[in-house]
């Protein structure tokens, strides 16, 4: 009889072991363990065991290998040969810029220390113009920056501020509405008089 393989996903059972060295041995024929097998209902759960125990191996081979699948395609966009391509040559320009810079180190050490007042920095031809109306942004706002900052320390201010004009506002509707019944008291008091003098001018004639 063969040895088991340890890496199969299905190994004999005890039993079945035992029985086979049994059969290898002459003690018992393959017929009368057929026979045995029919007539005996422990041998018909053993089988199902057997069966059972073969069908949840199958099961985890199949869970295994999806689970495989799943992160083949997770790491697939990573591991693409395009994606890595690319990011070898962001890699490679970023190892050349470095290179470049550790070329240039003293000259960039000595640009560094080096103050940059009284010095005029290189303006392309193409943005004068917008140099141009920057600076007289820059005058514009220079002028008014007292103003600004007036108004900026009023900020705090405003809530009360905005009180204050809600009470004036509210003050000034009730004016009007004295002011409207006044006139309309006026309006009326014209009316009467024109009444009287128009009847003592009847009187008289």
């Amino acid at each position: 009889m063969s040895s088991s393989n340890p890496w199969d996903s299905v190994q004999p059972t005890a039993a079945a072991i035992v029985l086979a060295k049994n059969v290898a041995c002459g003690l018992v024929t393959q017929e009368n363990m057929e026979t045995i097998r029919k007539d005996l209902s422990c041998f018909t759960r053993l089988s199902k065991v057997e069966k059972v125990g073969t069908l949840q191996a199958e099961m985890e081979e199949k869970t295994l290998e999806l689970d495989l699948l799943w992160l083949q395609q997770e790491v697939a966009d990573i591991a693409h040969p395009y994606y890595l391509e690319k990011k070898l040559q962001i890699l490679q320009e970023m190892n050349s810029h470095l290179e470049s810079v550790l070329k240039e180190k003293r000259t960039l050490r000595q640009r560094l220390m080096k103050p940059l007042c009284q010095e005029s920095l290189a303006i392309e031809a193409s943005f004068h113009r917008y140099v141009a109306e920057l600076l007289k942004m820059t005058v514009t706002f220079i002028g008014k920056l007292d103003s600004y900052l007036e108004t900026i320390k009023t900020i705090p201010e405003m809530a009360h501020t905005m009180k204050e004009m809600d009470t004036a506002v509210a003050k000034m509707t009730c004016l009007v509405i004295e002011t409207e019944e006044l006139v309309k008291h006026v309006q009326k008091w014209r009316d009467q008089h024109q009444q009287i003098k128009n009847r003592s001018f009847i009187n008289l004639l």
